[in-house]
């Protein structure tokens, strides 16, 4: 089969170990299913599998993709769920210490076929292509825990998303607007910005601008680069949601301002399977289509690998076969 793959971990220029080509047809243990792989979207846990980070060297090669929508060998279209627990595991299956995603253990979605436990494939709802369902197994399933499980707000209050083009931060965008809340959003161009307002965002705010008041809660994936705003921008009581350290960590917890105001800091990764579903169905009802900044074969995915390492983004980042 086709496929688009890490050979190595290559930490300091994830792109050299990037390769495309033919690799072995991948077997179907008991409980599995094989999917024909329709469309698959970008991660940035696709370069961090490149670097090597998350995954043994051993595990080499690797196919890229943690994320996807196909057809099953019966024709059921379906949406792939990425974390893969321990079977003996029994609730939130994020929280189980030995969960993987593709791509750390079991090969991804980068390819003509992808290989998953039966439960990890969900029927696809007919109102979405096969792009956008691809798009909602990693960044829109970790805007929806993000922004219904962790934040506790309520419809009316307002929330900030730090970062305007992303693919977690133009789920949010949508998500919330469609829930709600008054979404405001910090972006670093004026065109990103634009986009944020074409998804919904009732207001936009230059990176680190003084906002008009307080906010009831911030979503991070940034991490250094935002923090002291985030921390900054929360009402007393306020909560910030972190997902993400795109930037590095923070220089400083600002723990002063954390225990005089009372705020919450609470970090969320992914989601579970019953989210993912409710999320399809979250977006099925609200009539949502997922932000599609690009849509690309799977044979130009070093194209779309080097957008997202450049950070020239506008929505997800589709490859599609």
């Amino acid at each position: 089969m086709f496929a688009v793959y890490a050979a190595e971990p290559s930490p300091q220029d994830p792109l050299a170990s990037l390769r495309s080509g033919e690799r072995p047809d991948p077997e179907v243990p008991d409980g599995w299913v094989r999917v024909a792989v329709r469309a698959a979207s970008v991660n940035l846990h696709d370069l961090w599998t490149l670097r090597g980070v998350g995954i043994k060297p051993e595990r080499f090669p690797m196919v890229l993709g943690c994320d996807g929508a196909g057809v099953l060998d019966d024709g059921t279209e379906v949406v792939l769920h990425s974390v893969i627990g321990d079977p003996t595991w029994f609730g939130d299956e994020t929280l189980d210490p030995k969960r993987t995603l593709l791509t750390e253990k079991h090969q991804g979605t980068f390819a003509d076929w992808a290989v998953v436990p039966a439960r990890n494939a969900l029927p696809k709802p007919a109102a979405l292509s096969f792009a956008e369902a691809a798009v909602m197994g990693t960044a829109w399933l970790t805007a929806y825990r993000m922004l219904f499980v962790k934040s506790g707000l309520r419809p009316g209050q307002t929330m900030l998303v730090q970062g305007a083009s992303g693919g977690v931060s133009t789920a949010l965008v949508q998500l919330g607007r469609a829930a709600g809340f008054r979404v405001w959003v910090t972006g670093r161009s004026e065109e990103k910005r634009a986009l944020a307002e074409r998804l919904g965002a009732h207001a936009t705010f230059e990176s680190g601008a003084r906002l008009p008041e307080r906010v009831d809660a911030v979503f991070e994936t940034v991490g250094g680069a935002t923090w002291s705003h985030s921390m900054k921008a929360l009402k007393p009581g306020g909560i910030v949601v972190v997902s993400g350290a795109t930037s590095g960590d923070a220089t400083a917890a600002e723990l002063q301002r954390l225990f005089f105001l009372q705020l919450r800091v609470v970090g969320s990764t992914m989601g579970t399977r019953q989210e993912l579903a409710d999320l399809l169905e979250f977006c099925v009802l609200h009539d949502i289509r997922p932000q599609i900044g690009a849509e690309l074969p799977l044979e130009q995915a070093e194209h779309g690998l080097r957008s997202l390492l450049d950070g020239e983004t506008a929505g997800k980042i589709v490859l599609t076969r």
